[in-house]
């Protein structure tokens, strides 16, 4: 049985707050279509999108109850995290000086999937989604399965404003001085979610 209409309005609610506000994703996101524009962006979103829709499924058939039972396997993620954070930080502020070089690409699709698994705020919004809106007396496996649907289908366009964001953006940073403020900032936006990962 699927969920009420209430229950849906309300998941739809949640999914698009979580999935248009700032968090590691959406900075990266802005950060790359102004860096390599929306086209070279794509395999990013589309990697975000499925990583995230993989973990909340994951989420529904029980990965929260191992962190339960076993916390210290969710701080070892926290760490996971916040290094490549760190990293990407790294990646950001380093990407003006490489113009010619091949190094610079934005994410992979499957580096932007892989990602999600150490990214807090997908835990948040995962766990929470199952918590809230799986329905225990129902089949609380296609309950996981439907939430996990609707959640990718109102993601891919939250995140979709990001990159489109950061590409109208590009035509201003066309000069090397503005891309590197630009990228340094970004850089500073993604060290301070560190901040929240290992608090």
């Amino acid at each position: 049985m699927l969920p009420s209409m209430i229950t849906l309005a309300s998941l739809i609610s949640f999914g698009f707050v979580m999935s248009i506000t700032p968090g590691p994703n959406n900075i990266m996101l802005w950060a790359s279509g102004a860096n390599f524009g929306l086209r070279r962006t794509l395999p990013h979103m589309l990697g975000i999108n499925c990583g995230f829709g993989s973990l909340l499924l994951l989420c529904g058939l029980g990965l929260g109850a191992l962190f339960e039972a076993f916390p210290v396997v969710q701080l070892i993620l926290k760490v996971v995290g916040a290094i490549y954070l760190l990293y990407l930080a790294y990646r950001l502020t380093t990407a003006s000086f490489k113009a010619n070089s091949e190094d610079k690409r934005p994410l992979s699709f499957w580096e932007a999937a892989g990602f999600q698994y150490a990214n807090p705020k997908a835990w948040v919004m995962g766990l929470t989604a199952m918590s809230t809106f799986a329905l225990i007396e129902q089949s609380f496996a296609l309950n996981a399965l439907v939430i996990t649907l609707i959640f990718m289908v109102i993601n891919l366009p939250c995140i979709s404003v990001w990159a489109l964001f950061g590409t109208a953006m590009g035509r201003f940073l066309s000069s090397p001085r503005r891309l590197r403020i630009f990228n340094g900032l970004m850089a500073t936006l993604l060290v301070a979610t560190v901040v929240l990962v290992v608090r």
